[in-house]
């Protein structure tokens, strides 16, 4: 993996992710039993956010701290991009003063100029096509709770977002059932449900979220606005009703079911304060294993295996 962009987890193979999963583990059981560790020494990792940010941002910066580098926090508004400079200059030049680079971008295309110019590994921290540090770090969550990653339902109810595609991605590479309940008109890419199903993965989307949640083991949500479309919200409020997860959706699933939310979320439209804090809830844990997923993919992509 030493070398490699951290751009879809739909560029790794399940054993490549698996291995990820497995450094999780380790690297959160060192630091469980404090144990430090300098596999960053020398090392400066460059974090470009165009948007807002709490986990990444500071799972990111306090990871590299804890592996010994050094990060250099860089807005948006700060760098000549937001000045007209070309991206493939600003990729050129900070490759050759850094080590890696992680960017939370606003269009996933410009994230894939800037690592087809830069010559040291680029890190998706978020575009609005895909969450891939996101999703590694939710499937490592599912598998903690002793469920096995090729074998069990997860239903997603909401907005088809970069989240949910990248869940996407994952019920490819690792076999799983994923139910898609989304409004009409938010539904994730069709070229992307498409290559899915072609691929044989056991994805479908459906209107009802009832029929999602039914025999799931893990339920999903997200806000139903994300950043950026804050003009949309009276509109979205209107087409997700419906689409709350709540006590009454959790019967409906599997017993022991897992509650997961990305965060942040806003209490009593996509979910209740009870879901989100009940005991169904794993989500203060998922938003814990953000940081062991981030250094575990940082010590890959600059160290490999």
């Amino acid at each position: 993996m030493k070398g490699k962009d951290w751009i879809s987890i739909d560029g790794f193979t399940k054993q490549q992710l698996l291995t990820i999963l497995d450094r999780c583990a380790f690297l959160k059981d060192e630091q469980k039993n404090g144990r430090e560790r300098n596999s960053l020494k020398g090392k400066t990792i460059a974090m470009i956010f165009e948007k807002a940010s709490t986990r990444t941002r500071v799972s990111f910066q306090v990871g590299i701290a804890q592996l010994g580098g050094q990060s250099l926090f860089l807005a948006n508004h700060e760098l000549q991009l937001s000045r007209g400079e070309p991206i493939k200059d600003t990729a050129r030049v900070l490759s050759r003063y850094v080590d890696a680079v992680v960017i939370r971008g606003n269009r996933h295309e410009d994230l894939i100029e800037f690592a087809h110019h830069s010559s040291v590994p680029v890190i998706n921290a978020l575009t609005d096509m895909y969450h891939p540090s996101q999703i590694i770090a939710d499937l490592f969550s599912v598998r903690e709770v002793g469920l096995d990653l090729s074998d069990f339902k997860i239903a997603w109810i909401g907005d088809g977002n970069n989240v949910a595609n990248s869940w996407i991605n994952a019920a490819v590479v690792f076999g799983f059932t994923l139910d898609l309940a989304c409004p009409e008109g938010y539904d994730p890419p069709e070229e992307l449900l498409e290559k899915a199903q072609q691929k044989g993965a056991s994805v479908r989307v459906v209107r009802d979220p009832a029929l999602a949640a039914e025999k799931a083991e893990v339920i999903y949500t997200d806000v139903w606005t994300s950043m950026g479309q804050e003009e949309e919200k009276k509109k979205r409020l209107a087409d997700f009703k419906g689409f709350q997860v709540n006590k009454e959706l959790i019967g409906l699933a599997s017993k022991g079911v897992k509650v997961m939310h990305c965060l942040p979320a806003h209490r009593g439209e996509e979910i209740t304060h009870e879901a989100l804090e009940g005991e169904s809830s794993i989500v203060f844990d998922q938003a814990e294993n953000r940081l062991h997923v981030q250094k575990a993919v940082l010590e890959l992509l600059l160290w490999g295996e």
